[in-house]
């Protein structure tokens, strides 16, 4: 009977010390096993996964603490499925019996987690759970996050062994977050490496503002892993921050849309010029006039593009999905670093378009001062000429092709004047002034006309027409071309604009059906009014040789 109970005290030592054995190797394997990734993501999936297993668990998790050092920024489950954390609702934040161990970094073991003080109970749709162990893991004596684990297998309590070997595990697994967080930050050192270089490149070869702008946020969006990236820039007379480009979640939505200052990210970080972080901008109640797309958006920064004045030149504004990591310092650096490049790529933008623009200007100069002193000087004597030798030409016919070609010289001094004057004047505001425009009028009524009408401009129309009244004269113009379109069934129409003597004259007129006095229709009477609303008249003639003319006119400032 002694030698059956030594044999089988002897039988469960050899089965615990294979037992111990199996679990060192286990343990082994899952150290290996971590260490062996180099993806962050992969590593926190594969250590919560092993720890599970390593202890028997039905479930596991690892929760990533937060830069502020109280809550949970990311949280990954083992054990519960995607439906049940559907149901279950937003994960947890870092309160309770899991803020227990952030607070105190220490392993916590619990044969009935309920029983704590510090626990809160379970939401909703939560599926019970009693024992608990948890275990912090320090990377670099900095507390990365913890490991928590319930309801060890077979309904046993967690024991002294499961915690060492837990504690272990989360040893290596530091070591392991280390060295996926340096390959991350080497990995992401290259990429802002290349875009800074594609900027520049995109830089030296011309692209335009927005082309920049959309290079800047698309690659700041690849890199962070963002859902969401827009570039909001100040402008002159706006209260706030207006989106000039964005990409990613909504971002058609958000595209030309007004940020305020006060109340947002952006705003923020443009004032203070420096960066600003939020953990879940789409509920954030410190900014709560952040703009809202149709999805919900997690952790976000807002980076001032460099500061001049004390003031950014922008902000760049990156959100990830919720749920997803928040920003870290190891991301905010070179995002910083980033950001100057893209307010530099900005600026050189900005100087190649007013150095175009002067360039443009100069050789606009050049060219109406070489049409003033040369063509027109030139036709001027032609036409002296001509006038003389009409005086020695007896035939009839002949002096009076010459007079037609005397008047068509005149005619053409005119329209060379005229584009002196265009040449000279700058766009008003930087938009197109009055000439351009009615020049895009008539040339797209050309479609529904069938053919080109003919355009006559004179006068300083650029300078002399304030922009008020050249909106009218645009939209009148758009209306007189129009009607001919539809009512008049002409053949040829020609269109007269002339400033001088204190007023603006719009002329259209045409070889078609003309207009009965009883017809005039409603477009008519709009001409009509809006006419009368800037002081001035509209008028319908019907030319003996037929067709219509129809005169629009109103005064202008400090005309007689």
């Amino acid at each position: 009977m002694r030698l059956d109970e030594l044999l089988d005290e002897l039988q469960v030592r050899i089965d615990e010390v294979r037992g111990t054995r199996d679990r060192v190797h286990s343990l082994l394997e899952a150290v290996v096993s971590v260490g062996r990734q180099l993806d962050l993501s992969q590593v926190l999936r594969r250590i919560v996964e092993a720890a599970a297993l390593l202890v028997d668990a039905e479930y596991g998790a690892l929760g990533v603490i937060g830069p502020d050092g109280r809550t949970l920024a990311q949280f990954l489950t083992v054990g519960l499925s995607d439906e049940e954390i559907s149901a279950i609702g937003p994960l947890p934040a870092g309160h309770g019996l899991l803020g227990e161990v952030i607070h105190h970094p220490e392993p916590l073991r619990l044969t009935d987690l309920g029983a704590h003080s510090s626990s809160y109970g379970f939401p909703a749709h939560h599926p019970p759970m009693r024992t608990f162990l948890g275990v912090p893991i320090r990377v670099r004596d900095e507390v990365f996050g913890n490991l928590y684990l319930t309801d060890k297998r077979g309904g046993v309590d967690f024991d002294t062994e499961d915690e060492t070997v837990i504690s272990t595990l989360s040893v290596a697994a530091g070591v392991a977050i280390d060295n996926a967080r340096l390959y991350e930050g080497a990995q992401r050192q290259q990429l802002w490496l290349r875009a800074n270089a594609e900027i520049t490149e995109s830089l030296l070869s011309g692209s335009s503002r927005p082309a920049v702008l959309e290079l800047i946020a698309r690659r700041a969006q690849e890199i962070t892993a963002a859902r969401l990236a827009h570039v909001a820039v100040p402008v002159a007379g706006v209260d706030g921050l207006v989106v000039e480009f964005a990409a990613g979640a909504d971002g058609t939505g958000c595209q030309g849309l007004v940020v305020p200052f006060e109340g947002t990210l952006s705003g923020a970080a443009h004032r203070a010029g420096k960066p600003v972080t939020a953990m879940q901008v789409s509920g954030d109640g410190l900014y709560p006039a952040q703009a809202r797309g149709r999805e919900a958006l997690g952790p976000a920064v807002a980076v001032p593009l460099g500061t001049a004045g004390g003031e950014s030149r922008g902000v760049l504004l990156l959100s990830r999905p919720a749920g997803d990591p928040a920003f870290g310092e190891g991301e905010l650096e070179p995002l910083v670093a980033f950001a100057g490049q893209a307010a530099l790529a900005l600026e050189l933008a900005e100087r190649r378009r007013d150095a175009e623009q002067i360039a443009l200007l100069e050789e606009r100069d050049r060219i109406a001062r070489d049409l003033h002193d040369l063509a027109i000087q030139r036709l001027f004597a032609t036409g002296m000429t001509l006038q003389s030798a009409a005086r020695l030409v007896e035939h009839e016919g002949a002096a009076e092709r010459v007079g037609r070609a005397v008047d068509d010289l005149d005619e053409t001094i005119k329209i060379i004047r005229s584009t002196i004057f265009g040449l000279r004047t700058k766009d008003r505001e930087g938009g197109p002034g009055l000439r351009a425009r009615a020049a895009r009028a008539v040339g797209d009524a050309a479609v529904s006309l069938g053919h080109p009408p003919r355009l006559s401009m004179e006068g300083l129309l650029d300078t002399d027409v304030p922009a008020p009244i050249a909106d009218h004269v645009v939209a009148a113009l758009g209306e007189l071309l129009s009607n001919a379109a539809r009512h008049a069934r002409a053949t040829r129409v020609g269109v007269t604009l002339r400033a001088g003597l204190g007023e603006i004259v719009l002329t259209v007129s045409d070889n078609g059906t003309g207009i009965a006095p009883q017809g005039r229709r409603s477009g008519l009477r709009n001409l009509d009014e809006r006419a009368r609303g800037v002081g001035g008249t509209f008028t319908v003639e019907n030319p003996e040789e037929g067709g219509s003319r129809l005169v629009w006119r109103a005064p202008l400032p400090g005309g007689a």
